[in-house]
């Protein structure tokens, strides 16, 4: 029964190692929605069909990127959302590689409590610049209290780094932070709860919270980025159009027509105040 059960526990550390050292689904649901998100936004934006090959064609491959980061840094939720879960989601993967220093040392302290806190704190500080220091500190806070809980879990040996439980089975050389788990580590009661819980907030923030607010950004009928009213001359006619910029050329601008719905050569072009395009989805 004891080997039984070994076996098993063995198995089940390796599921998670595997799981985290590959970033566990989160790194899937993020590439799905890398790959998916922006064209579902341009296509309900413009009106999909031949517009939307129009407008990747006129934004150039190099430009095609700036459809997701004008949604995440024009939405403050779905910004502060993808930051925390991209903060989590690095933070295990390099936790599963023996990131987490193990010990009662004050050095191993103040590592524990450096590799915790940097990285909320730094996009915490990018969320504030971008939307606020309300969702800043929001977005600080929450990235931090997934993060300890990666960190006690590892501490306590609920998971442990791949390369230590190679060692313990004899396949690879053991090192300072290679340890399974800190023995005389007993965090209180709350804490192991709080833990166990992260895992489920972690799942339900990657798997359904985000792209929820992804569907919901790309469906909203809001342009990606400015929208410019510019001088467009077609043939012998100049008249004054409304644009989606796209590229700039020269002191010009590459936009997608709303008038005309084509792509259009801009100048003198001056910023709008709005960027809807039409009626969201769930009001059409």
């Amino acid at each position: 029964m004891t080997g039984a059960a070994d076996a098993r526990a063995d198995r089940d550390l390796a599921k998670e190692r595997r799981a985290d050292r590959k970033g566990g689904p989160g790194h899937t649901v993020l590439l799905a929605l890398a790959l998916a998100v922006p064209v579902a936004k341009v296509a309900y934006t413009v009106g999909g069909g031949d517009a939307v090959r129009d407008v990747f064609v006129g934004m150039e491959p190099a430009n095609w990127p700036d459809v997701l980061l004008g949604m995440v840094i024009t939405d403050p939720l779905l910004g502060s959302v993808l930051a925390v879960v991209i903060s989590r989601l690095v933070f295990a993967l390099f936790a599963a590689r023996g990131a987490v220093p193990t010990g009662r040392g004050r050095l191993a302290h103040l590592r524990r409590v450096g590799i915790t806190v940097l990285n909320p704190l730094a996009v915490g500080v990018i969320d504030a610049c971008l939307f606020g220091p309300w969702w800043g500190l929001g977005t600080g806070l929450a990235a931090y209290a997934l993060r300890k809980g990666v960190v006690v879990e590892y501490r306590t040996g609920r998971r442990r780094p791949h390369h230590a439980h190679d060692t313990a089975h004899g396949s690879g050389p053991g090192d300072a932070h290679g340890t399974a788990h800190d023995p005389d580590y007993r965090p209180p009661p709350w804490l192991r709860r709080a833990a166990a819980a992260e895992q489920g907030a972690a799942l339900l923030l990657t798997a359904v919270v985000l792209p929820s607010l992804f569907f919901v950004s790309a469906l909203d009928g809001q342009a990606w980025t400015s929208i410019v009213a510019c001088r467009v001359t077609d043939g012998t006619r100049t008249a004054d159009a409304r644009l989606i910029e796209l590229s700039r050329k020269g002191n010009g601008v590459v936009g997608w027509n709303l008038d005309a719905e084509e792509i259009s050569n801009g100048l003198g072009c001056t910023a709008t105040e709005s960027r809807f395009v039409r009626e969201p989805w769930w009001r059409s």
